[in-house]
């Protein structure tokens, strides 16, 4: 028999209730959590799906682009590999959002600010180096290329973890340590007449069409291509409600634009639409853009003491005037062939309502300034010319005088809000055509807020729906006070070493010199120590061998550099450590290995060969860029593709072999 539990006094009953309700939502709120989990977890598993079903579809589309030589079927396959490329970018970006837990709804404020437009990575097959590498170091470099497996695995890693970095400062810091390391492996691997026989693979960003290059131009020009990209995208997703938020996504977007100046500047004969000189321009421009309508945010964020203040509303005007001109610009651009042809068509809508939604802003801020400012004083009327008339201070009036009276002004104000709204209107109508765009609740709603307080401030002046007015309010002149340039990578930033730094200096052991191992030579002491002299560092040079002396007897010759003494290897030595190692030996004398450089024996013009792709043929020093440090600590200057390596050390430095 159970006993009957009894209450204990007045009010226990309640806080029974009170506890159970309690326990009641708890529980509630788990199933809502499971729930939303397993909604997750299943919008998850939903977009595995399609992103596995659309790669199985461009894997066919690919394979029967490459299989046809009918140009209607070509063209055909290409835009069905753009409309997958798409759909695996948006798929994509999905997901992160999902896995990122990011909140979709957007405060409904005046600091939502309008979506950018970020660029997608371009991807990349699997790619094996170990055949060519290992076969090169074994054939030209005479070594063991089974030796070498750890540094070709670590670069086979590095590679792969590219294709997928993460959108942050680590994302950009790999892909600049692999173009580094791209860097290197030019230097030390590749000659004009030669490429490392690897086909390197990339689908185009734009349209998903896939291209391949042998040159190991196209893999580094695709890496830098993927810098700019990640810059957009890190620029698109910063908070640009802060001053902090909107000053790094203008840097972001000034990064990206200096990537594309970069490669339109120094590539040539493109294998992708991509990266053809025409689109590097247009995603110069649209990146320029972007960050000067960033600029625009952040002084908009940088409220003025005086509410009323009329020159801080101009200037606020004319700031979104040059925004829209940028815009207008791009869609200029954008309009025109062949870039039309493959730039996706929610991009030229969205650059075409910005250039609108600007252009309507700018009115309004004009508005503001004109009906609710006071009256311009005399002192400052040639500014606010310049703002309307497009005059400098100095220059005589050429069009009609402000209004001085306030109901004047009062008129003025309206006709610009008139062209505000009429501005805004447009924008929402380009908005509503494009069926992409219409499911981008962020931007209708921001160009819905516009209109609103634009028809709010219009029905304070006059109650009246008189939208014909005579007057008729001028165009704003663009002016910005901070334009945003482009900003190139710097490369330098990210050390990194040499993978395949044991095969020696790059100045001697690379793809671009020969030579023959010479040794070991044994080389006894003399009345005269060994009878030669050494200068410079990794290698070290014989600069001069004394006639008749013990070098001389040994077969040593004047250009041979040491490379390894008693069995120990020494091509990374300095001058100092390999005469402190030679005044160690006795009177047996000491085992060298010297490498002689031979003769080149490419034909008469060949260096000049450029791969299929084109290089980057200008040096970085002429370029005016930056130049990474030292070859241990990073490679070679970033466009130094056609600087010839040089054949020996020319240190000043010289040390005869030590004494008995």
């Amino acid at each position: 028999m159970v006993p009957e539990e009894k209450p204990n006094g007045p009010g226990t009953g309640e806080e029974r209730a009170r506890l159970q309700a309690a326990g009641s939502i708890r529980k509630s709120r788990d199933l809502l959590a499971d729930s939303q989990d397993s909604r997750l977890q299943s919008r998850r598993t939903r977009i595995h799906q399609q992103i596995n079903k659309e790669l199985r579809m461009r894997t066919g589309a690919e394979n029967l682009y490459r299989a046809t030589s009918n140009a209607q079927v070509r063209e055909t396959v290409a835009l069905e590999l753009s409309y997958v490329n798409s759909s695996l970018q948006l798929l994509k970006e999905e997901l992160e959002g999902l896995d990122g837990s990011m909140d979709a709804d957007q405060p409904e404020s005046e600091g939502v600010t309008v979506p950018m437009i970020p660029l997608g990575l371009k991807e990349t097959k699997q790619l094996d180096w170990a055949t060519p590498l290992k076969e090169l170091i074994s054939g030209h470099f005479g070594e063991d290329g089974t030796s070498y497996e750890a540094e070709i695995r670590e670069l086979e890693e590095l590679r792969q973890a590219v294709r997928t970095p993460s959108r942050s400062e680590a994302g950009l810091e790999l892909l600049t340590a692999y173009y580094n390391q791209l860097c290197f492996l030019e230097a030390r691997f590749v000659t004009p007449a030669r490429s490392l026989g690897l086909l390197f693979h990339w689908y185009d960003s734009l349209t998903g069409v896939p291209a391949q290059q042998q040159a190991l131009a196209f893999e580094k020009g695709s890496v830098l291509f993927n810098i700019g990209a990640l810059h957009t995208q890190i620029g698109a997703r910063q908070d640009r409600s802060c001053p902090g938020g909107t000053g790094r996504a203008v840097e972001a977007f000034q990064r990206a634009a200096g990537a594309f100046g970069l490669l339109r500047e120094n590539f040539s004969h493109a294998p992708s639409p991509d990266m053809s000189p025409t689109s590097l321009s247009m995603l110069e421009q649209l990146m320029t853009a972007q960050a000067q309508e960033c600029v625009f945010e952040g002084l908009s964020l940088q409220a003025p003491t005086d509410p009323y203040d009329c020159l801080a509303q101009l200037h606020l005007a004319q700031e979104a005037a040059q925004v829209a001109a940028e815009y207008r610009l791009v869609h200029q651009t954008m309009a025109q062939p062949p870039v039309q042809d493959y730039v996706p068509f929610p991009w030229t809508t969205l650059v075409h309502v910005k250039a609108e939604y600007f252009r309507a802003l700018a009115h309004y801020h004009a508005a503001l300034a004109l009906c609710d400012g006071p009256l311009v004083a005399e002192a400052e009327l040639p500014a606010v010319e310049q703002v309307f008339l497009g005059l400098s201070a100095s220059s005589a009036p050429r069009g009609p005088a402000l209004p001085q009276e306030r109901e004047e002004s009062r008129k003025l104000g309206k006709a610009h809000l008139k062209r505000a709204i009429l501005g805004q209107e447009e924008a929402l109508r380009l908005h509503a055509v494009c069926r992409a765009l219409r499911r981008v609740d962020l931007l209708q709603a921001v160009l819905a807020q516009a209109l609103q307080r634009s028809l709010a401030k219009y029905s304070e002046l006059d109650l009246e729906d008189d939208f014909f007015e005579t007057t008729e309010a001028p165009d704003i002149q663009p002016k910005t006070h901070q334009r945003p340039k482009a900003r190139a990578p710097s490369f330098s930033r990210v050390k990194v070493a040499d993978i395949f730094h044991r095969l020696g200096p790059l100045s001697v052991f690379s793809a671009k010199n020969r030579w023959r191992l010479v040794g070991p030579i044994h080389v006894a002491r003399g009345e005269g120590g060994f009878g030669f002299t050494l200068r410079g560092d990794s290698p070290v040079l014989i600069a001069a061998v004394v006639p008749g002396g013990q070098a001389a007897a040994a077969g040593l010759k004047e250009g041979d550099y040491i490379v390894s003494v008693n069995g120990q290897p020494c091509r990374w030595w300095k001058h100092a450590e390999v005469v402190a190692q030679l005044k160690g030996m006795g009177d047996e004398g000491v085992s060298l290995q010297v490498v002689t450089l031979l003769p080149s024996v490419e034909p008469p013009g060949l260096g000049a060969r450029r791969p299929g792709l084109g290089a980057l043929l200008r040096s970085q020093k002429e370029c005016g860029r930056e130049t990474p440090g030292p070859a241990r600590a990073s490679p070679r200057p970033l466009l130094g593709w056609s600087r010839k390596a040089k054949r020996g050390k020319t240190g000043r430095r010289l040390s005869p072999a030590p004494q008995p």
